[in-house]
């Protein structure tokens, strides 16, 4: 009987696993589909069409482009498990590893002979010494925080000196909230409530159901702690100048230094690994290194000796790579001085993912953080709570993940976390319920709704019910938001913009009880039309997931527009002519075939996506709990106003060389530790 049981157990164990195992690789094809079907619909929004003329063309767009998703994820798979991608590695009859020298001649043996023939010339013997020569020096100069710092100091030095600043509407939105609000603080007479003022709130309209009685000119619309920042230096830059255009320039070159810090840090915590201990990197194979210490200089003992990296720590290529896309992507290139919300949150979400990465990594080491990363963990999320409103959120839910992944160390994650997001959040909550500032409006979130209501009303009016029409009135002009309508943005649908706009949404007369009876309308609108509110959804965030999709609004924008060119007082008249061809030559590396990907954030999007599958298959669950976070912001995209809008996307893009560096750390400690158990 007891056999019987242990027997029964073991099938109950196999069973369990080979379930688990499915519903992995099911996660990882779902995600693959859900790429795929984004890559198939592309063309059909891009002639401005209907999922209703989906055809044998899309088809075998979506088909082709699964196969390589999922290809791609089942080689990230294979190769962590140091399979061959193509072939076997095990014997398929009764499971048992075969030694590698063993398994049958592929691509990849032919691969290494010629490799080794190559090697074996001149040419390629004088190759490899400059390959080493360049390694040791890549090296040698990124093993220090500070030298890391130099190298994106010298890099970055060109952005800030030639081109200044990039900015868009959204600057002079909170420039002008925060010069109303000077201007009431000081005493001056303002409109504040009628149907022919036009105040800021009116700009990016805030229902006048959620001002307060008192008067009040601060939004929390753009982030308000923002919106005071970058007010009072403007205001500042005007009074000391007579423009802005000083004021600009400063929190553009603030920015800057900023974004050195947080990639230098993240950069350094990476690839060099700083918290490993003296005796944690000392090489017991070979005695003669001396652990983590050799001479400054061989021929002069008494010059000392100098600290070595750990055994652990990055390569050059990798090191090369990061700071390649860095100092050369325009994603990052241009974010150092974009003074918009995103770029500021994405550098400081940056500096938290080094900052996760150190948590991981430390895990079975020591239960306490240096004070000074603890400090800079808190800093790190002020500044994502400072800079965007979703960003409460991705706090709560890393915390909970924190707290399910690491319960020794809550101390660290309820100061790291919950704490400014109760003093940042909480400060701003209370300063909207006393009257101090006006709330943003809820309609922000809701551009998907609007989009599905607007295509609808647009396309098949007749199939709008009349009751629903009835419930949408007091809300929405449905006239006006079928002639505002477009397909990628929904801020026209919201009446953003400037005074002369289609007002489509009745900001200025709706009531709460009206926004209430929004959903019922929106319900049975895209109940009577499904088709159409799918072509509404897909084309407002397909693009985030199309490889093949051209960025709707790009990072180049902001360094030569209308608010840069004909917005400033003199920085419009230097250097314009080198604006405008480093924005053109920039949105010409983007359009071109392929090489171009590396440009769009949604390349960093999609291979972000098929590493997460790739981790879920190899069931990495702790290293999840710090990349779900990702996740997270990709839902953010979705439900964004515009499609394919890369400024959402900046996150993703910079913490993607990271991504692929953990994931192949990973799987080599996975690796070591499977060769250890199996006594090779």
């Amino acid at each position: 009987m007891a056999g019987m049981s242990a027997a029964a157990t073991t099938t109950a164990k196999y069973r369990l696993a080979r379930i688990g195992a499915v519903a992995r690789w099911a996660l990882a094809v779902a995600a693959c589909l859900w790429l795929a079907w984004c890559t198939a619909v592309g063309p059909l929004y891009w002639d401005d069409s209907s999922i209703a003329d989906f055809g044998w063309v899309n088809a075998l767009f979506g088909l082709l482009a699964f196969a390589v998703y999922l290809f791609i994820v089942v080689a990230l798979v294979r190769l962590s498990r140091r399979q061959p991608v193509l072939g076997w590695a095990t014997n398929r009859t009764t499971g048992e590893r075969v030694p590698r020298h063993l398994v049958p001649q592929s691509l990849r043996d032919v691969w290494r002979v010629s490799i080794g023939k190559y090697r074996a010339s001149r040419f390629g013997m004088r190759a490899a010494r400059i390959r080493t020569f360049l390694a040791r020096w890549i090296v040698r100069c990124t093993d220090r925080r500070w030298k890391i710092a130099l190298v994106l100091f010298i890099g970055w030095l060109w952005v800030p000196t030639t081109l200044f600043a990039a900015f868009g509407a959204d600057l002079r939105s909170q420039a002008r909230e925060f010069s109303w609000a000077w201007n009431q603080w000081t005493g001056m007479k303002q409109p504040y409530i009628g149907f022919f003022s036009f105040v800021p709130m009116d700009i990016y309209p805030t229902a006048h159901y959620l001002w307060p009685d008192n008067p009040t000119y601060l939004t929390d619309q753009h982030n308000i702690v923002l919106t005071i920042c970058y007010g009072a230096v403007l205001a500042a830059s005007r009074h000391l100048t007579d423009a802005n255009d000083m004021g600009i320039v400063v929190l553009a070159a603030t920015q800057w230094l900023f974004a050195i810090g947080c990639v230098t840090a993240t950069t350094h915590r990476f690839v060099n690994l700083p918290w490993l201990r003296r005796n944690d990197c000392a090489d017991f194979a070979h005695p003669e290194r001396a652990g983590c210490f050799a001479p400054k200089r061989f021929g002069r003992p008494e010059c000392g000796m100098r600290a070595i990296l750990p055994p652990q720590a990055a390569h050059a290529p990798a090191r090369a790579a990061i700071l390649l896309f860095f100092l050369a992507c325009p994603l990052a290139v241009f974010s150092t001085i974009s003074l918009t919300k995103s770029p500021l949150f994405a550098f400081a979400f940056l500096w938290a993912f080094g900052i996760w990465y150190e948590l991981d990594a430390t895990r079975k080491r020591s239960r306490q953080l240096p004070p000074r990363t603890l400090a800079a963990l808190v800093t790190a999320n002020a500044v994502m709570l400072a800079s965007a409103k979703y960003a409460w959120y991705i706090l709560l839910f890393e915390l909970v993940l924190a707290l399910l992944a690491d319960r020794r160390r809550w101390k660290i994650y309820i100061i790291g976390l919950l704490v400014p997001t109760v003093l940042i959040h909480g400060g701003i909550s209370l300063a909207i319920s006393s009257g101090l500032i006006i709330s943003g409006d809820p309609i922000e979130s809701r551009g998907v709704q609007l989009q599905q209501i607007a295509r609808i009303a647009q396309r098949a009016p007749e199939t709008i019910p009349d009751s629903a029409r009835q419930k949408l009135a007091p809300v929405f002009n449905l006239d006006q938001m079928a002639d505002a309508y477009t397909p990628q943005d929904a801020d026209p649908v919201k009446s953003s913009g400037i005074q002369s706009k289609k007002v489509s949404y009745r900001w200025r007369s709706v009531t709460p009880q009206d926004m209430k009876r929004f959903n019922e309308a929106w319900a049975e609108i895209v109940k009577a039309n499904p088709v159409v509110a799918l072509d509404a959804l897909m084309a407002k965030c397909y693009g985030y997931f199309d490889i093949a999709d051209m960025p709707y609004i790009s990072m180049e924008y902001y360094v030569n527009n209308d608010q840069m060119r004909f917005g400033t007082t003199w920085i419009k008249y230097i250097n314009c002519d080198w604006r405008a061809w480093v924005a053109n030559a920039a949105s010409g590396w983007s359009r071109t075939p392929v090489l171009g990907w590396v440009t769009h954030g949604n390349f960093y999007v999609i291979a972000t996506l098929l590493i997460g599958a790739a981790e879920v298959i190899l069931r990495r669950w702790r290293t999840l709990s710090w990349h779900l976070p990702l996740l997270l912001l990709m839902g953010v995209m979705i439900t964004a106003p515009a499609n394919n809008f890369e400024r959402h996307m900046l996150p993703v893009a910079f913490c993607f060389a990271f991504l692929c560096l953990t994931f192949w750390r990973q799987a080599k400690s996975e690796r070591s530790v499977l060769s250890t158990r199996n006594g090779n």
